[in-house]
């Protein structure tokens, strides 16, 4: 019986994910597996997808949808639950659906090998799914931070307010938002960029293009940079041995709540 996984989002023809599970397959020679982009205009019409779809055995979840998937689902992992947000989706046994959050493990695994021992505090430009995301990480790693937001949020920091003094206390900067993304090349999020220092570390989750304008702007004021494709592949890697229920005794404690 052919096995079949996909993504769910809204504009998505862009995606790494099916590029990347379909190569994935021929590589592998998984000729039983295919995988699919299910565009959605709202998340109304998931319930369909799935009566649609008698094979699906898994599902990675994107922009818009990460946060407002959950009310479909039949259980949460423990740490998608603390996280508030969900990237994969298992089709258990049973036919119920559980959601996970490997963004986070992507994020963190991609992070580490660049983390020095100042970068003690990070701002998260935005507050969507993804952003909860990498606070989790951030809080494992023992890394303080604060959002930034365009809308007046609580524990959020206004982008109107950031400064040199800002800089000096956040060494650590990571682009939670969609600005950047390809083909609005042009766009990156309204900071003053010339506060970057060698001292600094960029972080875009956006990877594609593969150097965005936030990049850039913090690399020719001699930042650290890293985008988003490791943390995809990872998340991406993660979620299938999610979805293939393989053995995980490789990872910490706080990550096998499969």
């Amino acid at each position: 019986m052919n096995k079949l996984f996909g993504l769910i989002g809204k504009n998505i023809s862009y995606s790494f994910s099916k590029k990347y599970f379909t190569e994935k397959f021929e590589k592998e020679q998984l000729t039983d597996c295919a995988y699919e982009n299910f565009d959605l205009t709202a998340i109304s019409q998931f319930p369909k997808v799935i009566r649609e779809n008698a094979t699906l055995c898994g599902l990675n979840i994107t922009i818009p949808y990460k946060e407002k998937i959950i009310p479909y689902l039949d259980k949460l992992s423990e740490n998608a639950q603390k996280i508030g947000a969900v990237n994969c989706i298992k089709f258990t046994k049973k036919g119920k659906l559980k959601g996970y959050n490997t963004d986070y493990y992507g994020f963190k695994k991609s992070l580490q090998p660049l983390l020095q021992p100042h970068h003690q505090k990070a701002l998260i430009l935005g507050t969507g799914g993804a952003s909860k995301a990498v606070a989790f990480a951030l809080e494992e790693l023992g890394i303080l931070y604060t959002f930034v937001s365009r809308s007046k949020k609580e524990n959020a920091l206004d982008y109107k307010y950031i400064n040199a003094t800002t800089f000096d206390n956040y060494q650590l900067i990571i682009n939670c938002t969609p600005l950047g993304t390809h083909p609005n090349i042009e766009e990156c999020p309204p900071i003053p960029y010339d506060y970057f220092t060698p001292e600094h570390l960029a972080y875009d989750l956006i990877y594609n293009p593969e150097e965005t304008l936030f990049l850039k702007q913090a690399k020719s004021k001699g930042a650290v940079t890293k985008n988003g494709y490791e943390m995809l592949v990872l998340q991406a890697e993660r979620g299938w041995k999610i979805w293939n229920k393989k053995s995980i005794s490789t990872f910490s404690n706080t990550d096998t709540d499969i």
